[in-house]
């Protein structure tokens, strides 16, 4: 088990607000909702914002995948256990008598034995998360966009190696490069991270005068990213390395780009349909009529039958959203019986005459006797 002290110490549910018995929609959107609003590029120049951010966003990484959500459950409950080994009473070992710092995996791994030849340990960098907008049509069919993402990057002047140009990282003399050292605890020898590295296994004699020995700097930089065909809004996609510079030897973290979908004038979207809502005369609806009606693709026409009455459906198949794979969804138009207001003479009178001869009125079967008519 390899599980970082942070997972005791930080309760996540309560970072972004959920319970714990929350199902992973609600988690998603509750990071969605706090991810936009403390983002940086909405915050420019906001450290609080920043820092909030970035506790939001390290909540999500463990909660929002279903495996490590468990782990971290798994590890919340024994902590609140008091992390008992072996009977309870007081023969048992509590985790907050044994002042271990680092992750439990170095404590576990002095347990039982397997520290021996242990590598180093490696933080990754953290995650960060950007926003981009699209229109409609770019969702529809794809598209490659610039993206703006500031953070943590290698630094130019050493590498990444967080040592001075000419100068070389050293294995870490205290605990020989393995990034533990043994302490002694009553019964156990237990390993923790080498005070001397911090666990990372090596050393700068010589910090490089431009991150400090960091290995990276602060910067903005751009991204082209591809947004897939079909996308959703709110959408997700995830470049992994491309997040902040991890700690020299470290990986980097990932790159999340939320993918915001601008309305179109005249679609909606319903899964892989589109919808469209068709304006006809009430002659056209009546007498039937052939209506040139828009498509992602450009107008088509359509049928429309005799005696078609307002909110009937229509299907064109194959000009609707793409889908995962091959295929394509459907479009429905529905059509909307247009009444005017204002009309001419002329064809109040003709209107007036159709009423006059349209015989039994649609209303009969409610049982409501009809007024006299003027």
């Amino acid at each position: 088990m390899s599980v970082n002290r942070e997972w005791l110490e930080k309760d996540y549910y309560a970072v972004l607000g959920v319970p714990k018995n929350a199902p992973q929609g609600e988690i998603k959107k509750a990071y969605r909702r706090l991810a936009q609003e403390h983002h940086p590029d909405a915050n420019r120049g906001d450290r609080q914002a920043e820092e909030r951010f970035k506790e939001v966003s390290a909540a999500y990484d463990v909660l929002g995948n279903e495996q490590k959500r468990k782990e971290y459950d798994r590890i919340r409950d024994m902590g609140a256990g008091g992390f008992r080994f072996g009977p309870g009473g007081p023969g048992g070992i509590r985790f907050e008598d044994l002042n271990v710092e680092g992750d439990f995996g170095d404590l576990f791994g002095g347990l039982f034995g397997t520290r021996g030849g242990r590598t180093p340990r490696q933080t990754r960098g953290a995650d960060l998360e950007a926003e981009v907008r699209v229109t409609f049509d770019d969702a529809l069919r794809g598209a490659t966009v610039t993206v703006r993402v500031t953070g943590a990057t290698p630094c130019a002047t050493c590498g990444g190696s967080g040592a001075r140009p000419g100068t070389q990282v050293t294995t870490c003399p205290e605990c020989a490069g393995t990034g533990t050292v043994a302490v002694d605890q009553g019964l156990f020898s237990l390993a923790r991270a080498c005070p001397r590295c911090g666990g990372a296994g090596r050393v700068v004699e010589d910090p490089c005068p431009t991150c400090g020995g960091s290995g990276h700097t602060t910067s903005t930089r751009e991204l082209r990213v591809k947004v897939p065909a079909g996308i959703r809004d709110g959408g997700r996609i995830r470049l992994a390395g491309r997040g902040e510079a991890g700690p020299p030897g470290g990986r980097p973290g990932d790159l999340f780009v939320v993918v915001r979908v601008a309305p179109h004038p005249h679609f909606a979207r319903k899964g892989h349909n589109l919808t469209l809502s068709l304006p006809v005369t009430y002659p056209e609806a009546a007498l039937g009529a052939k209506v040139r009606v828009p498509t992602p693709d450009g107008p088509v026409t359509l049928k429309i039958p005799a005696g078609t009455e307002s909110g009937r459906t229509f299907r064109i198949r194959g000009k609707g959203v793409p889908r995962r794979g091959a295929g394509r969804g459907d479009l429905l138009v529905t059509v909307r019986v247009s009444v005017p207001a204002k009309l001419t003479r002329e064809q109040k009178d003709l209107l007036q005459r159709l009423r006059d001869t349209n015989g039994e009125s649609p209303r009969a079967h409610l049982g409501v006797e009809e007024e006299v008519k003027p």
